[in-house]
């Protein structure tokens, strides 16, 4: 038996409905026009549990083709597409949670989440308890009620990694959801479905578009979890524009190569930064001594652009604005995953719900893009240097 195409070949071949054309044409369209009204009603019939064409908003051709090579990329059973990152967590947190409910909320989730709680889902009756994010301690945390747990892998801005598999474990023994955030990895660096989860979300406006150009978020599932998502998108009026869909599929086929650049880079920036006097600790999984380091070992495959730095305890938040301020090569921007760098301060009592077990100084968050890493070095060494001698002339 031939062996199986390794994960970028499959990458490349995914999504490619039609033969001849290497690329999915685009295809724009909301009404679709049955041959008979038997042929309609079949349809209608048959849609919640079949992908059919029956109208825009449940899938195009090129949404069609997204959604095949997503469900290639996380080893899933079905997936969905939503306008942006927030919407598809938003509809899964609907999706499987009712009046009465209780989930568990890692406290490193993306910040938007923790308003969509406080404004949505108390008002719906649902509860919410907030776990730390490497998950220790959870256990005491679920309750009979207790319908999901949410986790991000690893999480935003400081980067502990859960056990995922352990929480697998503890969603299937009390009978709930095991949901998990994969932007960081996006899918091509470890997949959570394969370690036990049932849901894993993406926000595609990232590293699967790549460029800086679309918004988009996703969702892939397993089979058991598949029909309420399906419900509760078409539900919600949950869809995407075929021209979304094309570039996201588009910049998919250079994920590996990007990823791969980025996490170099970012090595790299990560290494310079740590021998500097002013830095007290460049937060990262993939670097050796981070208190994630071994389950990043064991369960991904690489790593990205993405470093937290905590300057030294000398230093204060208005010195991280000043160091953001003086850098050339990093536009101050919230997003990240595209080609270019970008960096923003990090404020943790703002992102937090649990206290911090470890004191930490001020930090700020780069994203390390694609530009040459000497001068993105050269750039932070040059705002570092002015960091440090202004600091000494006070």
């Amino acid at each position: 038996m031939d062996k199986p195409y390794r994960s970028t070949t499959r990458l490349l071949r995914a999504g490619r409905p039609h033969r001849g054309w290497v690329n999915t044409p685009v295809t724009r369209a909301s009404t679709y026009v049955f041959d008979s009204v038997q042929a309609w009603r079949d349809t209608r019939s048959r849609r919640d549990q079949e992908r059919l064409p029956s109208y825009g908003a449940r899938g195009t051709d090129s949404t069609h083709a997204l959604e095949d090579a997503l469900v290639e990329l996380e080893q899933g059973y079905r997936a969905k597409l939503y306008p942006t990152g927030q919407a598809a967590i938003a509809t899964v947190l609907l999706a499987y949670l009712r009046a009465g409910d209780h989930v568990l909320i890692t406290d490193a989730v993306y910040e938007p989440v923790r308003r969509f709680c406080a404004e949505h889902l108390s008002r719906l009756g649902i509860a919410y308890t907030y776990y730390r994010p490497d998950g220790a301690g959870i256990e005491a945390l679920v309750r009979p009620e207790t319908r999901m747990i949410y986790a991000e892998s690893p999480g935003s801005l400081t980067y502990e990694m859960p056990d995922l598999p352990a929480l697998a474990a503890l969603a299937r023994a009390r009978d709930c959801w095991l949901a998990v955030d994969n932007t960081w990895a996006s899918g091509l660096l470890h997949q959570p479905l394969t370690l036990g989860a049932d849901i894993s979300i993406l926000a595609a406006t990232k590293y699967l578009g790549g460029h800086a150009d679309v918004m988009m978020g996703a969702v892939i599932s397993n089979a058991r979890a598949w029909n309420a998502l399906e419900r509760a998108t078409v539900d919600l009026g949950q869809t995407v524009g075929a021209d979304d869909a094309y570039l996201v599929l588009r910049g998919m086929r250079t994920l590996p190569l990007r990823m791969a650049q980025h996490a170099r880079s970012a090595l790299r920036v990560a290494d310079s930064l740590r021998g500097r006097r002013e830095v007290a600790r460049v937060l990262c999984p993939a670097l050796p001594g981070d208190p994630s380091h071994a389950l990043w070992l064991r369960d991904c495959s690489g790593a990205n652009g993405l470093l937290t730095v905590e300057l030294a305890s000398a230093f204060g938040e208005s010195d991280v604005e000043r160091l953001i301020d003086n850098l050339r090569l990093f536009g101050i921007g919230a997003s990240w995953g595209g080609f270019e760098s970008l960096v923003i301060p990090v404020n943790l009592r703002m992102a937090r719900s649990l206290p911090d077990p470890v004191p930490r100084g001020p930090m700020l968050r780069l994203h390390v893009g694609l530009e040459d890493p000497d001068d993105l070095i050269a750039d932070l060494d040059r705002a570092l240097s002015s960091l440090s001698l202004s600091s000494r002339s006070r």
